[in-house]
């Protein structure tokens, strides 16, 4: 029997990008220079958020390993043969593909990139402490470092694309929570509703981008007691009258995570629940208007916390007021150092994109009981920002019938 490889290269179809590959090039060279800086010969990501940023591709793991081998003149992909030529068609760059026959032809063909004996930077906050050893092991580095921190940096900074992007993804979920709402009535499930929502978006991301992958969008709604966490699945709980909601919807396209997310109430709300609500809702408006340049998060924070103190409700707040968005998901890529924390000090740039998100959650059992959350998405500007959510916050429109 002929020995069989243990890499090779399966290229067919035509490529397929969420971006231009001057945008691709683009990213690839700032990545260039912060190696540079850092004195890295070959950077090797395998974080989904990453190889999808500087390469487009956004692979599908299933307990296979998944990267992207970056030096000073190369780019590639580096993907398992279950899916044949799929990485190379959606990614920029070359793609080299892997087999199973042998164990590790992964690090092998990350070998035949980088070479042996080379400064190695990685992802801290995503290489496993087995595949580090199998890393040292197969490509016997100089030195590691670690570019994760770096190349967060460098994704929290907006291109006009990406923002024309993520604009997209605010309309589609605008378009999941009127859906949403017209799917509202007494004795629906969730379920049933996040479904009409979901379906929505999805109906409408194809329209906009015929091209794309789709994937990973979803609904979460929640009702009742189910409203006390900003991320509770979703169940077959039937909706009463009175019910306070949370609506959240969120198409991801291309690997880019948008949301909408609303306070709402079935038929009627009682006076203690209007109260928080309208606390919550000031304190949104609030916040938008503290989103400029030249603030930075935690400063930011602490003026909202003032604020819930004034009107005693900050032993409510369960989370920060917000955080950044771009290829991130709830199961990866976090831009951490752009959120609204207490111990965040990024000071707001033009070209950032960040929610205000205030959340305040009542204990079962207390007067107007529930969580209530409002969330816009912004675009930081040279002077101030751009509200890109546009579906109405607020009892006026969201005490449905």
């Amino acid at each position: 029997m002929s020995e069989r490889p243990q890499q090779y290269r399966f290229h067919q179809g035509d490529r397929v990008l969420p971006f231009a590959a001057s945008e691709y090039d683009a990213r690839l060279a700032g990545l260039r220079k912060i190696m540079a800086d850092q004195g890295v010969e070959a950077a090797i990501f395998t974080s989904m958020h990453n190889i999808a940023y500087y390469s487009g591709f956004l692979y599908c793991s299933f307990g296979r390993p998944y990267g992207l081998v970056v030096t000073p003149t190369e780019s590639v992909t580096i993907s398992a043969g279950i899916d044949a030529g799929q990485p190379w068609r959606r990614c920029h760059g070359d793609n080299i593909t892997y087999t199973d026959w042998q164990r590790d032809n992964y690090w092998r063909a990350i070998l035949s990139v980088t070479g042996p004996g080379r400064v190695i930077g990685y992802e801290g906050d995503h290489l496993t402490l087995l595949q580090n050893q199998k890393l040292e092991a197969f490509l016997s580095p100089k030195t590691k470092v670690d570019i994760a921190p770096a190349t967060m940096k460098q994704r929290m900074m907006k291109s006009r694309a990406e923002i024309d992007l993520i604009i997209h993804g605010a309309n589609v979920a605008d378009v999941g929570g009127f859906a949403i709402r017209d799917a509202v009535k007494e004795g629906a499930r969730e379920i049933d509703i996040a479904m009409a929502g979901r379906d929505a978006m999805e109906l409408e991301i194809a329209k906009r981008f015929p091209d794309a992958e789709y994937r990973d969008t979803w609904v979460w709604f929640q009702s009742g007691i189910n409203t006390d966490g900003a991320h509770n699945p979703v169940t077959a709980r039937k909706l009463q009258r009175g019910d306070i909601l949370s609506l959240n919807t969120f198409p991801m396209i291309s690997g880019y995570y948008t949301a909408l997310e609303r306070t709402m109430f079935v038929g009627e709300c009682d006076a203690a629940s209007r109260r928080i609500w309208d606390i919550n809702v000031a304190a949104h408006e609030y916040g938008i208007s503290l989103l400029k340049p030249g603030a930075s998060c935690a400063e930011v924070t602490q003026k909202l916390n003032t604020f819930f103190e004034e009107h005693q409700v900050l032993q409510y707040r369960t989370f920060g007021y917000g955080h950044s968005f771009g290829v991130l998901s709830h199961y990866y890529g976090r831009e951490a150092g752009l959120e609204l924390r207490e111990d965040i000090d990024t000071v707001l740039e033009p070209g950032m994109v960040i929610s205000m998100e205030p959340m305040l959650t009542i204990p079962d059992g207390q007067p107007g009981a529930g969580g209530y959350r409002e969330h816009d998405i912004l675009i930081i500007t040279e002077d101030s920002n751009i509200d890109i959510t546009k579906y109405p916050y607020g009892p006026e429109y969201n005490i449905v019938d």
